[in-house]
Parts: structure tokens; C-alpha cells; sequence
């Protein structure tokens, strides 16, 4: 019932007239106005029951003159309404509906204004305060006491459906980027961007928006897997970036256009303390797209453009929010360490060059080449690329006779997942030199890959045991029965040296451990410098050594 329509305004009465007066002002309408309309207002204020409805759709509380005033100015300027205060809760809201009702030119921020006056004024209504308001005004008219609550609280409730009807209307005036604004800004603005919760027409703003909105929601997240599909295909199929990359901004702007509908949906819900489902699933295609284009196929920035805009458009979805922002923090750092590692290599190339290139004549009679540079190691005629090498051993072997040493061996192994070089050493210089710019030249390479993908939620095998990023699964041998596994994690582990090998174990427990041997396994002298590295510094994860 709107104010214009309220059988107060279509007789000219007022809640302290009595039943004789309302009477009089019928009949004297009725000469103007249809005498249907008439007769039907003045049975609903001289009808206790209907009166209710009447009154609370009314302006209780202000007097006849201080009405005739907010009604006229309802009738020539509805905008100056908004600055009309010192009114009830129930008399504000019911005038800042019937102008939202009138005002001629909507725009989305001033429709927005409109919707949060009535909402606040709404939200600070008090049934047993409007209760004595009537009352009161009864007491004059002599019409009996409302003594009943809930029938106020009822009351209440249908007012709170006819403003959830002008909002909508107002709303449905407007363009469909304009309404999207409209209600955007109303939902921010009530809720502190998503921090409080906000009043409960907002809620029901919202709920109906959603409502409304869900088909082309539905229909965006549709186009939004199909195209992450197709970037997953590209990018598995190794298609160029020059293909890619267009494919990457299309899906960036839709998932914009998508979130700028979902926004007051997202702030809403944070509000209320509640999840977005439809925001997890579309955050959650689009960041496993991210993490598999950088983990399987080394795309950085493609994978950082994708993460940066989650981060602006989930910022509301609390969970995909700091999900994203790990991601973003973990990519950049990965960023600066590839930026720096270029820019280091373009200050000082000749230097790392001369660092890793070495070479050295090994045999006593027919001597074999052995070369180390940044093109590669050479050996027996074959080259090896340094970033085709998965794989590095090495060690010396003492030898000797009835306790007299005769000697050292020193072998070292490299090699890719299917093939390998050995090479057997006897001068100890060689050996040296050789070793040390394999680890430069490829160690620290390793070492890297294994800590990034620990930090990707990887395990490695070195023997029995398996290592994850929190620690070690190690394996307690038992001479009747299986062998029992357990994990430990790193603050629960010692290491030391033995003969040859490399040992893990648990403290106090030297029976839950592992040994390593630095010839016969792989990759063991970067298994211990990620370790050690690891003891001097500190942390719970071992990929916290690449820091970000």
C-alpha cells in the first residue's frame, strides 16, 4: 500500500480522527472522488482490524500539519525527501518508498541512495515502540487498543514486502549495467564492503537480484569451463603463446563480465558469513588452469596474469581469496627469482661462463676429452645438454693392500631418465674441478626443481624413503612381519654422515631411519645441500628455501 493509495490520504484524514469525522470526510470525498474507493477507505479505518494495516502504512506519529507538509512535498519534489529527518522509523520508510515511487529520472547511484534511506529506515523500526505510537493515536480517535504484538510484527512484514516491490521496480527502470551498479553500490555501502551484515532488506535485495541474475550467471560459467578447456587442450598440444595468449585475455574478460553480475551477490554473502558455491567453482576451473600451465608447462607469466586477476575479482570470496593471494605471493617470488637470475646472467654471463667451463684430458696412453660449459659436458664423443641432466652422482673409493693404501677412484654419473655416462677418475684435481661446476652447473638446478615442486604439493623416492615438503616418510624394517612406515616431520629428524652414505632418521629412534649412498643413488648430494641448507635456516616447509 503506498501512501498516495492509503485510505488516510484518499479521505484527507488523519489516525486521531474519530469514527463520526471519518464518516463526514467520506461523504464529502465521495462528491469527488469514485464512491467504491470511498466507501472501501472508510471501512478500512473504521474496521479495527483492517485499520492496522491502514495506520503502519501510514505516517504514525506525525501530526496533521507536520503531514500535510511531507505529503505535498511527496507530490511536487519527491528528492527532497531524502533529507527529511526527525521523523518515526515506520513514518521514514513509508515516505521514502512512495518518492522512490515517483522520483521521474533514475540513475543507478541515486536509486542506490534511495534503496539504502529505506532499508536503514526499515531496520530501525521497533514493533513495541510502533505499537505505542498507535496507540496513542487510538486513545484520541477512540478506536480500541491494538493489544496484540505479533499483529503489529505482521503489520511490519507486509510493509517489508511492499518496499521489496518498489526497490524492484525502481530497479527494473533502469538499464541492465545500470541495475547491476545500482545494486552493487547499495550492497557495498550497507554492508561495509562485505564486513558487516547489512539490513535485512538488503537481503532480500540481494536474494531476489540473484534470482534474477542466475540465468546469465549459469550460462557465463558455462562459456567460462568451455574456454578453459580449450586453453588446457592449447597448452597441452604446445601451441605458441602468440595463440595463447588471446585465448587467456578472452577467458580474463569474461570471468570480469561474470564477476562484475556476481559482485553484490559475493559481498552479500561474505556478509552473512556464507560461501558463494558459484564463486569457488569458476575461481576453482580457472586456478587449476593457472597452476597446471606453470607446473607442467613453465608458463609464468601467462599463469600470473591468470592468478593477479583472481585476486581482483575474488577479493570478496574470503577462502578463494587467500587461496589466490599464496599463489599470487608464490609466482611473483618465482617471478623475481627468474627476473633476477636474467639479470644476472646478462650482468655477468662471461663470468658464470668461465665459473662452469672447464675441461681436462682423462687416460694415461689414450686420453678421452672431458668438457664442462654452458653448452653442455662432453664425453666419448657425445654431448649432453645441462638441462637434459636429471641426474647426478659422484664419490672416491679408497683403495689399499694388507692395510697399506694403493690409491683413490673417483666415478661420477649423470645422465637423463633413460640413459646415463659414468666416468672413472684417478687424479683427485680433475675430479674436483669437474664436480664442483656440475653442481653449479646443474645441482643447483635440481635442487630448485625439487623445491618447487614440493611446494606444489610433489613427493620424491630417494631408496625407501619419500620426502614431501613437511618432512620424511621412512621405513622401519622388522625381522618377522612387514616393515612399518611412518612420517616424520623435519623438526623430529637428525641427519649424519656414514661410510659413503648419506642418513636421516628420527631423534632417539636411530632404528626409523634411512642411508643413502652417494654413487649408487641419484641425486643424493642435492637430497643433503637442500637438507643442511634447510637445518641452518629453519621453517616447517623445505620449499620455504625459496622464499617469497
Amino acid at each position: 500500500m503506498d501512501l498516495l493509495q492509503n485510505p488516510f490520504h484518499i479521505l484527507t484524514a488523519n489516525p486521531r480522527d474519530n469514527r463520526r469525522r471519518i464518516m463526514e470526510l467520506a461523504d464529502e470525498r465521495s462528491l469527488l472522488l469514485d464512491s467504491s474507493g470511498v466507501m472501501e477507505a472508510r471501512s478500512d479505518l473504521t474496521n479495527p482490524r483492517k485499520r492496522l494495516s491502514a495506520e503502519v502504512a501510514w505516517l504514525p506519529g506525525i501530526g496533521p500539519k507536520r503531514a500535510g507538509e511531507v505529503l505535498s512535498l511527496l507530490e511536487s519534489t519527491p528528492m527532497d525527501l531524502l533529507a527529511i529527518d526527525q521523523l518515526s522509523s515506520i513514518a521514514r520508510a513509508n515516505l521514502l518508498a512512495a518518492g522512490l515511487a515517483l522520483v521521474p529520472d533514475h540513475n543507478a547511484d541515486d536509486v542506490a541512495e534511495w534503496i539504502l534511506e529505506i532499508s536503514w529506515a526499515f531496520e530501525d523500526i521497533d514493533p513495541e515502540e510502533l505499537s505505542v505510537i498507535i496507540n496513542e493515536e487510538r486513545v484520541v480517535s477512540g478506536f480500541p487498543e491494538v493489544s496484540d504484538l505479533s499483529a503489529v510484527e505482521a503489520a511490519i512484514q507486509e510493509r517489508r514486502g511492499h518496499y521489496r516491490q518498489v526497490i524492484k521496480s525502481a530497479l527494473d527502470n533502469l538499464s541492465p549495467k545500470e541495475l547491476v551498479r545500482a545494486v552493487t553500490v547499495a550492497v557495498e555501502s550497507a554492508t561495509n564492503d562485505g564486513e558487516e551484515h547489512g539490513p535485512i532488506l538488503i537481503d532480500d535485495l540481494v536474494d531476489s537480484y540473484e534470482v534474477e541474475a542466475q540465468g546469465f550467471l549459469d550460462k557465463e560459467e558455462g562459456t567460462i569451463k568451455a574456454l578453459t578447456e580449450r586453453l588446457w587442450a592449447a597448452v597441452d598440444a604446445e601451441q605458441s603463446d602468440s595463440t595463447i595468449a588471446p585465448m587467456v585475455k578472452q577467458l580474463i574478460q569474461i570471468v570480469k563480465n561474470w564477476d562484475t553480475v556476481a559482485q553484490p551477490i559475493q559481498v552479500s554473502t561474505m556478509s552473512r558469513g556464507l560461501a558463494h558455491e558459484a564463486s569457488h567453482r569458476v575461481a576453482g576451473v580457472v586456478r587449476d588452469l593457472a597452476i597446471h600451465m606453470f607446473n607442467e608447462h613453465g608458463k609464468l607469466d601467462l599463469s600470473q596474469q591468470l592468478t593477479n586477476m583472481l585476486q581482483e575479482v575474488f577479493a570478496e570470496v574470503v577462502e578463494v581469496a587467500e587461496r589466490t593471494a599464496e599463489d599470487a605471493d608464490a609466482l611473483d617470488g618465482i617471478a623475481e627469482q627468474r627476473d633476477r637470475l636474467i639479470e644476472d646472467a646478462k650482468n655477468s654471463a662471461e663470468e658464470w661462463r668461465r665459473e662452469i667451463t672447464y675441461e681436462a684430458d682423462v687416460g694415461a696412453v689414450f686420453k678421452d676429452k672431458l668438457r664442462i660449459s654452458p653448452e653442455g659436458i662432453e664425453w666419448k664423443g657425445r654431448r649432453w645438454d645441462l638441462d637434459s641432466i636429471t641426474r647426478v652422482r659422484w664419490g672416491g673409493t679408497r683403495h689399499s693392500v694388507n692395510g697399506i693404501p694403493t690409491g683413490t677412484t673417483y666415478s661420477i654419473v649423470f645422465g637423463n631418465g633413460s640413459n646415463y655416462a659414468s666416468i672413472e677418475l684417478k687424479k683427485e684435481a680433475i675430479y674436483s674441478n669437474f664436480i664442483d661446476r656440475l653442481w653449479k652447473a646443474v645441482g643447483v638446478r635440481l635442487l630448485t626443481e625439487y623445491l618447487e615442486g614440493l611446494r606444489d604439493g610433489k613427493q620424491y623416492r630417494f631408496g625407501s624413503a619419500v620426502m614431501s615438503d613437511l618432512g620424511m616418510e621412512l621405513e622401519r624394517k622388522k625381522l618377522f612381519g612387514s616393515n612399518e612406515r611412518f612420517f616424520c616431520r623435519w623438526g623430529e629428524l637428525v641427519i649424519w654422515d656414514g661410510a659413503g652414505v648419506f642418513c636421516i632418521g628420527k631423534k632417539e629412534d636411530k632404528k626409523l631411519a634411512a642411508a643413502f649412498s652417494y654413487q649408487e643413488e641419484d641425486n643424493i648430494h642435492v637430497l643433503e645441500a637442500a637438507i643442511r641448507m634447510f637445518w641452518k635456516r629453519g621453517g616447517e616447509r623445505l620449499s620455504s628455501l625459496l622464499g617469497g
